[in-house]
């Protein structure tokens, strides 16, 4: 897609964190096989669902703006989810591999903070004030899993993982 003007830009960016929010959806099931706290578990079966539910949101901008739901391969997050995915490989120690998902989960939520924060920038600019308002919706959701994980992690997994 060549890019020449900021629409171009907030069309490739859409596709960009369309396809990271795919590329989330199946790797969540893998990683939450791979926890042993099972409120972990339970925070990623939520956020699957609460990603669901963003891909749909996606698809309904993209229907906004007349264009049909498309994704453009996003090397970040595919480095964020291999890097993740890695790092569960080779940590045995159970309370420290929990701790080191939430450290790789908060990677991909700050990515998604970043890149909808734009969008929702973005749209603003551009005069795409329903789109800014259901990007934004999901920025807000955003934050709030960074935060759950932030609460977990510090409540109890990070101290069971030094113990």
């Amino acid at each position: 897609m060549k890019i020449e003007n900021l629409n171009d830009l907030f069309l490739h960016t859409l596709q960009d964190i369309y396809f990271a929010e795919k590329q989330i959806v199946k790797a969540l099931p893998k990683i939450m096989k791979k926890t042993d706290s099972p409120e972990l578990g339970k925070a990623f079966e939520s956020h699957l669902a609460e990603t669901e539910e963003q891909v749909t949101r996606l698809e309904q901008v993209f229907e906004m703006l007349g264009e049909k739901p498309k994704a453009t391969k996003c090397p970040a997050i595919e480095g964020i989810i291999e890097e993740a995915n890695e790092l569960i490989a080779d940590i045995q120690d159970p309370d420290t591999r929990d701790a080191g998902m939430i450290a790789a989960a908060q990677a991909v939520e700050h990515y998604e903070i970043t890149r909808y924060g734009t969008l929702v920038s973005w749209a603003e600019l551009l005069g795409m004030k329903d789109a800014a308002k259901v990007l934004g919706q999901t920025l807000k959701e955003e934050y709030g899993a960074d935060q759950k994980l932030t609460k977990l992690a510090e409540s109890r997994l990070n101290k069971e993982a030094a113990e």
